[in-house]
């Protein structure tokens, strides 16, 4: 179960310092509407990785053998 918490925490991280990044290089409202994607994609990815701890206490471990 700490992979994906490490990946999700690195990730989130990443697209949070490109935000911050952006905020800092880009004028105007372009600031906002490109800062939007990284946001949205850091909140996507906490998502599924909570997803993925549900999977996992509920005992599918190895999802991909489903397939």
């Amino acid at each position: 179960m700490i992979p994906p918490i490490v990946v999700t925490v690195l990730l989130a991280l990443y697209y949070v310092a490109y935000f911050v990044l952006l905020l800092a290089v880009v004028e105007g409202v372009w600031k906002y509407l490109l800062g939007l994607l990284p946001l949205a994609l850091a909140a996507m990815i906490i998502y599924v990785c909570i997803q993925r701890i549900f999977e996992i206490k509920k005992g599918e471990e190895d999802d991909l053998s489903q397939y």
